[in-house]
């Protein structure tokens, strides 16, 4: 006998399915919300070095700004991470 999907998402885990969706789209919204402005500081940080010092700060300036673009891109792989788990959905496709 074949299941009935629309049944998987009623009772208790329909109740569940809702509850992780909605921690992880909080936290993944404020881990996404956090990392934007840490990239952005640190991308502002590294212009200010890079303006107030000439070319010769231009190399710790861009390594500034570049510490701040990863940590960004960090933190939006962890929140669409965490966003996913909240959905129950799976990532197979790991690099």
């Amino acid at each position: 006998m074949p299941l009935d999907k629309s049944s998987q998402s009623t009772g208790i885990t329909g109740a569940a399915k809702f509850v992780t969706s909605t921690v992880g789209n909080v936290a993944g919204g404020v881990s996404r919300t956090a990392g934007n402005v840490v990239g952005a500081a640190g991308r502002g940080i590294g212009d200010t070095v890079t303006s107030a010092t000439g070319s010769a700060g231009k190399p710790v300036g861009d390594a500034l700004g570049s510490v701040g673009t990863g940590v960004q891109n960090g933190a939006e792989s962890v929140s669409r991470g965490v966003e996913n788990a909240g959905q129950w959905k799976r990532n197979l496709n790991r690099s």
